[in-house]
C-alpha cells in the first residue's frame, strides 16, 4: 500500500481522528443494512448487517469483523460498505456480542483471542453465501481473524479465499502499553471505557456477582479493565494472560491462507517496533507497513478528507487472491 497522508494531516493521532471523525465515507446516499440474527450454540445471539443491494450470483462477498466498540456504522464499515456497494460484491458486517446496540444475553461478552465465535460464524456463512468470501477484521477483529486463520490451518481455504487484518494489534501486549500512556490514555482509554464500562455493568445487573463491581468502576486503562472482566469472563488467567495467549503475531508463520497484515508505523495504539518482520510471518502472508495512515486512518485528498484508500487497497489485493 503506497499510501501518503495530505499536508493538513500530519502524523498518526491527526490520520486517526480525521477518519473517524471528519473524512466522506461514502459519495452518494448512505449504504443500508438489513439485519439477521443468528442465535448461538450457547443460546446467545450475534447480528449479522448486510448491505441491502443484491450483489450478483457468484459475487464476492467482503465479510468484516469489526474493532474495538465498533459496529456497522463505524467508517472503515461505511468505506468498505460504499466500495462493495459500487463494484455489485456482496458486504456484511458480523457483529461481537453486545455491539450491535442490544446487549447479548450469555454471561461473556467479547475478546481480541476470540477464534472459536469467527469459527462458527464463518462456517454459517460459508452456507448462506456460494461465491468467494473474503474476510477483513479491523483492529481487534483483524487479531481475531488471524487466530481463527492460524487455529484452522489447511481447512481455513474451506470457508473464505484471503483474509485481511487492518492495524490490529497482533502484539497485544505492546499495544496495551501503548494505548495506556499519555495522549493515548487521555483520549483512546476514556473513549473505549466510556463504552465499555456501562456494558459490563449491565451485564453485571444480568448476571449478579459475575465480577467485582468496585474494581470495574475503578479501571482507569484497558489493563485494569481486562483484569476484571474479559480475562476472567472468556477463560484467561488475568490480563497477561490473555494478552500473551490471544496475540496473533507469535502463529504468522502458521497461517496457510493468503493473508494481508496492514499496519501503518505511526499508528498511535500499535508500536512499530512490535511489528512483524518477513523472515517470520511465512510464505501466506503478506506484510504492508506504510510509514504513515493512523489507527485504521488512511484519509485522502482536502479537507474534510475521504476513506476511500483503504478500501481501494483491499479491493486490489483481494483481486490477486480471487482464483
Amino acid at each position: 500500500m503506497n499510501y501518503r497522508a495530505p499536508w493538513w494531516l500530519p502524523g498518526g493521532n491527526l490520520q486517526t481522528i480525521a477518519a473517524a471523525k471528519l473524512a466522506r465515507t461514502f459519495l452518494g446516499p448512505a449504504p443500508l443494512f438489513r439485519r439477521e440474527r443468528w442465535n448461538t450454540p450457547d443460546q446467545d445471539f450475534i447480528d449479522v448487517d448486510w448491505l441491502d443491494k443484491p450483489s450478483a450470483p457468484g459475487a464476492p462477498l467482503w465479510l468484516m469483523f469489526h474493532g474495538l466498540e465498533g459496529s456497522s456504522s463505524s467508517h472503515y464499515a461505511l468505506a468498505c460498505a460504499e466500495h462493495a456497494r459500487a463494484r455489485g460484491f456482496g458486504f456484511a458486517v458480523a457483529h461481537f456480542r453486545g455491539c450491535s446496540g442490544e446487549l447479548n444475553l450469555a454471561p461473556r461478552a467479547y475478546h481480541s483471542g476470540d477464534h472459536q465465535e469467527i469459527a462458527w460464524i464463518l462456517e454459517r456463512m460459508r452456507k448462506a453465501h456460494a461465491g468467494p468470501i473474503f474476510a477483513i477484521g479491523i483492529s481487534l477483529g483483524g487479531n481475531a481473524l488471524l487466530r481463527w486463520v492460524q487455529e484452522a490451518g489447511q481447512t481455513a481455504s474451506k470457508q473464505v479465499s484471503a483474509v485481511a487484518a487492518v492495524c490490529s494489534p497482533i502484539d497485544l501486549a505492546a499495544s496495551g502499553r501503548a494505548i495506556g500512556r499519555g495522549f493515548n490514555r487521555q483520549v483512546y482509554t476514556r473513549m473505549f471505557l466510556r463504552s465499555m464500562v456501562p456494558k459490563a455493568l449491565a451485564k453485571l445487573r444480568q448476571f449478579p456477582r459475575l465480577f467485582d463491581e468496585a474494581a470495574l468502576r475503578a479501571a482507569r486503562d484497558l489493563y485494569d479493565f481486562d483484569n476484571v472482566f474479559t480475562a476472567p469472563l472468556h477463560g484467561f488467567r488475568d490480563t497477561e494472560d490473555y494478552w500473551y495467549r490471544a496475540s496473533a503475531k507469535p502463529h504468522l508463520a502458521r497461517i496457510r491462507i493468503p493473508a494481508l497484515v496492514l499496519n501503518a508505523r505511526n499508528d498511535p495504539f500499535i508500536p512499530a517496533a512490535c511489528l512483524p518482520e518477513p523472515q517470520g510471518v511465512g510464505q501466506y502472508v503478506t506484510l504492508w507497513q506504510p510509514a504513515q495512515g493512523g489507527h485504521v486512518g488512511f484519509p485522502t485528498g482536502a479537507p474534510p478528507g475521504q476513506a476511500t484508500a483503504l478500501p481501494q487497497a483491499l479491493a486490489g489485493w483481494f483481486a490477486q487472491h480471487s482464483a
